[in-house]
């Protein structure tokens, strides 16, 4: 079987943590039998196609070099709701993934088309599929949920794509819900995305930080570092927190640890590769999650691999991944007070939450494996083309 992937959001090199889990879930499905080949944008310094990991890669150019800023930020649909000419190269993306993937759909001959976020790439995949009526699988991530949600306009394209798709998955039922209350349609499949299971593991030799908090992802609004730095301003235990990422707002959340008196106790690490951030995972007391609304969070699997205990808020598709006071802590009220209560909490616990984390990797290696989710996706394939 043969499967064609189209997305904004995919590895550009090794280590690149952009779209890693469709890397994953692409190299995965061999052992399902299917052969996938993908459709990203370019960026630059990367070929407009290679292969790797046995799967092959067309990525295609939407603006003149270096002008090509829409994919890989992770703020795709702000830039589009906020500024005339990002809606200009967003035509410019529409039409170039379009074309590229009916160059692609022309060599590969896929059995399905499976678009990833169902804005832009679903999209294009209702015209892909249709002009080769071939089934479309549309998967929905988050952030495109979150636009169909809070962008009025946007949501009869998002009613367009679901209506076209043969099947829709949502990686959280807390996605699969909002879908439903965004548009009227039948429930989307929960079908979560895989996470590496052999690069996320527990140390072999202990060696967690005593008092050392952890936050892996962007440094924007929504995933919430603003309240953990709060939060951390009002700690009894006062702990020490590394943050991994970057993003636009990184000056502005300096300014506040300063502003907060506890820049002394933050360390700003930057953008990891994959294998540079389990050492992360698994030398940290625990993994906040301060975002409301996550989609699904799956840095939160990640540590949960590495068995590091998750505080995270009672939102979301997070409670797909913590289950509270098993493997993990949900905090329920979200505010900075209810968080720094939380953390308090576990750093007070005689084993700074060590049975949370050992219960969460069973959890996570149950609903995450590669293997597990690979096996999902293929059988929904096998549903929509049998005679593939």
């Amino acid at each position: 079987m043969k499967v064609l992937f189209l997305t904004h959001n995919y590895p550009r090199r090794p280590g690149d943590a952009s779209g890693s889990f469709l890397q994953l879930l692409a190299t995965s499905l061999r052992a399902e039998d299917v052969e996938v080949r993908v459709i990203a944008p370019a960026d630059a310094g990367v070929p407009a196609t290679e292969t790797v990991d046995g799967i092959q890669i067309d990525r295609f150019h939407y603006a003149p070099r270096g002008q090509e800023t829409l994919a890989y930020a992770g703020n795709m649909a702000t830039q589009v709701k906020e500024s005339w000419g990002a809606r200009m190269k967003l035509l410019g993306f529409l039409g170039s993934e379009f074309r590229c993937a009916v160059k692609a759909r022309r060599a590969f001959e896929p059995d399905v088309i499976h678009a990833h976020w169902w804005f832009p790439n679903g999209l294009v995949g209702t015209w892909t599929a249709r002009m080769s009526d071939k089934p479309l699988v549309t998967t929905l991530h988050g952030t495109d949920v979150r636009l169909a949600r809070t962008v009025a306009f946007s949501r009869p394209g998002f009613r367009h794509v679901l209506q076209h798709s043969a099947a829709v998955t949502a990686v959280s039922q807390f996605l699969a819900e909002e879908a439903q209350k965004v548009v009227s349609t039948s429930a989307p499949q929960v079908a979560p995305m895989p996470v590496a299971t052999q690069l996320f593991s527990p140390s072999q030799n202990g060696g967690r930080k005593p008092d050392r908090l952890l936050f892996v992802g962007r440094l924007n609004a929504q995933k919430g570092i603003e309240m953990l730095l709060r939060a951390i301003a009002v700690t009894t235990n006062k702990p020490m927190l590394d943050v991994v990422g970057d993003g636009p707002d990184e000056a502005r959340l300096k300014a506040l640890a300063a502003e907060l008196e506890i820049a002394d106790r933050v360390r700003w690490i930057g953008a990891l590769p994959q294998q540079q951030l389990t050492e992360y995972y698994r030398s940290a007391t625990a993994l906040v999650v301060p975002s409301v609304n996550e989609g699904l969070g799956l840095v939160a699997v990640e540590a949960q691999l590495c068995e590091t205990p998750v505080i995270a808020f009672d939102s979301g598709g997070l409670s797909d991944v913590v289950s509270n006071q098993r493997t993990g802590i949900l905090v329920e009220d979200i505010s900075a007070s209810a968080l720094a209560a939380a953390i308090d909490s576990l750093l007070a616990s005689p084993d700074r939450g060590a049975a949370l984390g050992a219960a969460g990797r069973l959890h996570a290696l149950a609903t995450f494996a590669p293997e597990s989710v690979a096996r999902r996706y293929a059988t929904i394939y096998r549903t929509l083309a049998p005679g593939a």
